[in-house]
């Protein structure tokens, strides 16, 4: 028992990543990287929809803003996650006007299939003023 009580001190996890950790893990993650300026892409709006199938109308499921690493935790939870067609958008322009600049795109949105929902699936952002890439990562 006093190993453990020893080993708990160095495993206990600081209130910063303690709310990262209860919304993890999302089987959807994203990171923006604003290479232009060589940092992340922190306090930009990302909007996670679903696409109806019989409507093809997009419906909204969560709305979230990229923390200081560019990351956006816990965008959906697994049990809602369910194979279809998703889009993620990013208020690109927005981001840019808070720091003060002119973007030639006003918002990026990535769409994508999700054939297996058991797999977790990464959609990172990389831009700059004047374009950008995305991937899917693991």
């Amino acid at each position: 028992m006093n190993r453990l009580q020893h080993i708990r001190g160095h495993i206990v996890l600081t209130d910063k990543y303690m709310n990262m950790a209860a919304t993890l893990p999302s089987p959807l993650t994203t990171h923006v990287l604003n290479i232009a300026q060589g940092v992340p892409g922190a306090n930009m709006t990302i909007i996670l929809y679903l696409l109806d199938p019989i409507s093809s109308v997009w419906n909204l499921l969560t709305t979230g803003i990229t923390n200081d690493d560019g990351r956006c935790p816990g965008l959906i939870k697994k049990e809602s996650f369910i194979a279809g067609v998703y889009k993620l958008r990013f208020e690109t322009g927005k981001y840019w006007d808070a720091l003060g600049e002119t973007c030639f795109y006003p918002y990026v949105e990535v769409v994508f299939t999700i054939t297996d929902p058991s797999q977790k699936y990464h959609v990172p952002l990389i831009l700059s003023r004047f374009s950008y890439s995305t991937y899917r990562g693991s």
